[in-house]
C-alpha cells in the first residue's frame, strides 16, 4: 500500500491545504487516491472526499484499537494506488504524555512515511533545528520529506533550503508561497464544510493548481511507495438476510456529519439509505426510520424553518412513534426553537426543548458514556464492555427542557445534554450531543436497525402515512 502521512509541527500549519492539493493533483493525473483523516473530525473529511472523489475514513485511537486502525486503512486503500492520511495537530501531539495516541504513533502503526508541513512564517535558519529535532525525537518515525508552507518569496525559500541542506538530510519535496486565495474560510469548530461552501470546487481547484506547481508529485509518490503493504482482513459476508428497512438521512448544507463506515454498517444491518435535502425537499420520503446527523443547522436555520412542510412531516413521523436517531445538529433540529446571534427560528418542534447557541464551546472533545438501561434500542455495547467512547463538539446548549427527562446515557467524561446525561429519549427518538462511532465494542448501527425493524413489525408501516 503506497501511503504517506501529512503531519506538521503544530496545528494550522497547512496540513489540510496540502492534503487537499495532493489528493486533487494526483487524482487529476489519473491516480486513485484514498484519503484518511486522523481523529474524530467530520469537516476535513468532507473536503478530502471532494478532492479525492472517494469517501474519507477516520482513524481514531479513541474509538478504534490497533487492529481496527490497520484493518480500516488496509481495507479502504486496497483498491487505491496511494493513500493519503491527514494528521491532526502536531506530529507528536496527543492526550497521552507518552504519545500512544499521537500522529507519530499512527504513522508508526501503519509504517507510513511522513511528510512534514512547516509553516515558515518568521523563520529562516531555525527550520533546520526544528526538522532535525523532530527527526531525532523518535527515530522510528520516517520523516521522509518536508513541504515548506507560507514562504515569503524566492529569497526566503533559498534561505530555508540552504539551512535544511546544511544541517539535515531531509529533502524538500515542495514549496507553497503565501497565497490568501488558498485559505479556506473558518468559523466555530473549524473550516466551513465543503458540503456547505458553494465555491468548494473552485477552492479545491485553486489548491490543486498551487500544489501541482509547487510540489514534486513524483517524489511524493516515490516516498509513499516506501510504505510496506498492509494486508486487508478477510472479507466476511455478514450482510443480514432480514427484511430491509428504509432509513431517511438528510445530507445537505445543514446536515453532513456522517462517518462513511457507520453508513456502511447501517447497510450491512439491512438498511436502504434514502438521502433527502432538509432545505429543498418539501416532503419526507417513504421511510421506516430516520438518522439525522450533525452539522451546522444554526447557519441554515432560516431555510430549515422556511421548509415548514418537511418540519411538519418529521414531527408527525415522530408523533406516530417513528424511530429516530439524532446526533448534535439533528437534536437541535428536532427541538422547538433555535436561537443564534439575536435571531430565533421555529424548528421541527418534536422534542420538548429549546436550543441556544453560545459564544464559547459547551462540549468539545472525547466523551465517555455509560448506559442507563432506558434506551429503546437495548444495549449498544458488545458483551463484557461497559463504556462507550465517543466525542462531542457543540456550541449550543439545551434550555427549557420539559422535566423529567429520560436519558439513554450517563456522562462520565464530557458534557452531553446537561453535564450529567446524554441521549434524550422521547417516544421512539434517541437524541444526543455525543457522536457515536460503530466500532467494536459499540454497535449502535445494528441495534438501531433492529429497533426500526421491531417498530415496523409491531405497527403499520410508516410509509405513505404522512
Amino acid at each position: 500500500m503506497a501511503c504517506i502521512y501529512i503531519a506538521a509541527a503544530h496545528k494550522s500549519s497547512g496540513k489540510t491545504t496540502v492534503s487537499l492539493g495532493l489528493c486533487a493533483a494526483l487524482r487529476s493525473r489519473g491516480h486513485t487516491v484514498q484519503p484518511f483523516k486522523k481523529g474524530p473530525d467530520y469537516i476535513d473529511p468532507i473536503w478530502l472526499c471532494q478532492a479525492a472523489g472517494r469517501d474519507c475514513y477516520n482513524l481514531d485511537f479513541n474509538t478504534m484499537d490497533s487492529a481496527q486502525l490497520r484493518d480500516t486503512a488496509a481495507t479502504h486503500a486496497a483498491d487505491a494506488e496511494i493513500a493519503i492520511i491527514e494528521g491532526n495537530k502536531g506530529l507528536f501531539d496527543g492526550m497521552d504524555v507518552h504519545g500512544a495516541d499521537s500522529n507519530a504513533a499512527l504513522a508508526a502503526l501503519l509504517q507510513a512515511p511522513v511528510i512534514l508541513v512547516i509553516d515558515t512564517r518568521g523563520m529562516t535558519r531555525g527550520v533546520a533545528p526544528l526538522v532535525a529535532g523532530y527527526r531525532a525525537f523518535d527515530t522510528s518515525i520516517n520523516i521522509a520529506g518536508v513541504i515548506l508552507n507560507q514562504v515569503g518569496g524566492p529569497r526566503h525559500e533559498a534561505k530555508l533550503r540552504a539551512a535544511l541542506k546544511e544541517y539535515t538530510d531531509v529533502p524538500v519535496v515542495g514549496v507553497l508561497n503565501k497565497a490568501p486565495q488558498l485559505v479556506i474560510e473558518e468559523r466555530h469548530l473549524g473550516l466551513v464544510p465543503g458540503n456547505e461552501a458553494a465555491h468548494a470546487a473552485r477552492t479545491i481547484e485553486r489548491i490543486r493548481t498551487a500544489v501541482a506547481a509547487g510540489v514534486d508529485l513524483e517524489q511524493v509518490v516515490a516516498i509513499a511507495g516506501q510504505a510496506p503493504a498492509l494486508s486487508p482482513p478477510k472479507v466476511q459476508s455478514n450482510v443480514t438476510q432480514q427484511a430491509v428497512v428504509r432509513i431517511g438521512i438528510p445530507r445537505d448544507a445543514a446536515f453532513g456529519f456522517y462517518y462513511p463506515d457507520d453508513l456502511d454498517e447501517l447497510r450491512r444491518a439491512g438498511a436502504d439509505l434514502v438521502y433527502f435535502d432538509s432545505l429543498c425537499d418539501h416532503a419526507l420520503p417513504e421511510v421506516d426510520g430516520l438518522f439525522i446527523g450533525g452539522g451546522f443547522p444554526e447557519t441554515q436555520m432560516q431555510g430549515l424553518a422556511a421548509n415548514e412542510s418537511l418540519c411538519r412531516d418529521v414531527r408527525q413521523f415522530i408523533e406516530a412513534d417513528g424511530p429516530v436517531y439524532a446526533e448534535c445538529g439533528g437534536l437541535m433540529y428536532l427541538g422547538r426553537r433555535l436561537s443564534w446571534r439575536g435571531r430565533q427560528y421555529e424548528m421541527v418542534g418534536a422534542l420538548p426543548l429549546d436550543v441556544v447557541m453560545q459564544d464559547r464551546p459547551v462540549g468539545r472533545g472525547y466523551v465517555k458514556l455509560t448506559e442507563t438501561g432506558h434506551s429503546p434500542w437495548g444495549s449498544i455495547l458488545a458483551d463484557g464492555a461497559d463504556v462507550i467512547r465517543a466525542h462531542e463538539f457543540h456550541y449550543s446548549r439545551i434550555e427549557n427542557l420539559d422535566a423529567p427527562g429520560v436519558f439513554a446515557y450517563r456522562v462520565q467524561r464530557g458534557f452531553g445534554i446537561d453535564g450529567e446525561f446524554d441521549g434524550l429519549i422521547h417516544r421512539n427518538v434517541v437524541a444526543n450531543y455525543a457522536h457515536l462511532r460503530n466500532m467494536n465494542p459499540v454497535c449502535w448501527a445494528q441495534r438501531f436497525i433492529e429497533f426500526v425493524r421491531r417498530c415496523t413489525a409491531s405497527t403499520k408501516p410508516m410509509r405513505n402515512r404522512l
